[in-house]
């Protein structure tokens, strides 16, 4: 690690954080490993984040989607709720991206996250900047009212005949289970307003990669994430960005299954 990068690094997690002393480096020192500390803050903030092709607002809404998943990482997911402010992300799309991981990770994992937001968010002003998706044109199927028939052309549009795939492969086991997916996934959550299809991917992609045990809906969103207008880049930079927090083989497996995704399309 050179200079250069802990510096560069220093100074981003002194942006995300509002510290001059980040707490992290403090508790490497404490207990002997102050160069280790540096060394993670100068490969994770100075290189990584810094990486080209994933806007840094992007980053901390995929690092709150991964770390409620993991379920394990209130202190964590309260410093980066709180980073994501400092870099121009809302308090209404984070909520946002936490009540999308419900479908995911479950509602167990959300209330928490639910939680550890509003210890981040105590003490800031009830008023705040609309989110900048505001302007997102209207989702075609916002105005159907029957939810199934809604979370239907929302699978369609979002996973296009992955989604459908699913769906047609549970009807002889499970219909109602098909039903719940369509109806609560597409029919609610991806019709609610603050949060761009674009990102409700990204949040899900993290939350798939966090989780570790869900290859084919990875499989089925990174899809979406490119039906919605993603790149293959922003893809591969989400997985990257998440391997400091899900791990090395959560990311190569994810990595895999974006390189059998990618040939497919």
């Amino acid at each position: 690690m050179s200079d250069a990068s802990f510096a560069q690094g220093l100074a981003l997690i002194q942006r995300l954080g509002g510290v001059d002393r980040p707490a992290v480096l403090d508790l490497f020192a404490s207990i002997g490993e102050a160069e280790f500390g540096e060394r993670c803050v100068g490969f994770i903030y100075g290189d990584v984040y810094h990486r080209p092709g994933l806007p840094l607002p992007d980053r901390q809404l995929a690092t709150v989607a991964a770390l409620t998943a993991l379920g394990y990482a209130g202190s964590q997911l309260q410093f980066h709720a709180k980073a994501a402010l400092n870099v121009g992300c809302t308090r209404r799309q984070l909520i946002e991206a936490v009540i999308h991981i419900s479908s995911f990770a479950g509602f167990p994992a959300t209330l928490n996250a639910l939680g550890e937001l509003k210890a981040a968010f105590a003490g800031l002003p009830d008023d705040e900047p609309e989110p900048e998706d505001r302007n997102e044109p209207a989702l075609p199927w916002a105005g159907i009212e029957d939810r199934h028939e809604r979370g239907l052309a929302a699978m369609k549009a979002i996973d296009g005949d992955a989604g459908e795939k699913v769906a047609e492969a549970l009807k002889d086991i499970a219909p109602d289970l098909a039903a719940y997916i369509i109806e609560f996934s597409f029919g609610e959550l991806y019709s609610r307003p603050h949060l761009s299809l674009r990102h409700r991917e990204i949040v899900t992609i993290a939350a798939c990669v966090a989780l570790g045990t869900a290859t084919p809906q990875l499989k089925v969103h990174l899809h979406g994430m490119l039906n919605v207008g993603g790149t293959e880049k922003e893809i591969v930079e989400t997985i990257l960005h998440l391997a400091f927090y899900c791990g090395f083989p959560a990311a190569l497996n994810a990595i895999a299954a974006a390189r059998e995704v990618f040939a497919q399309r």
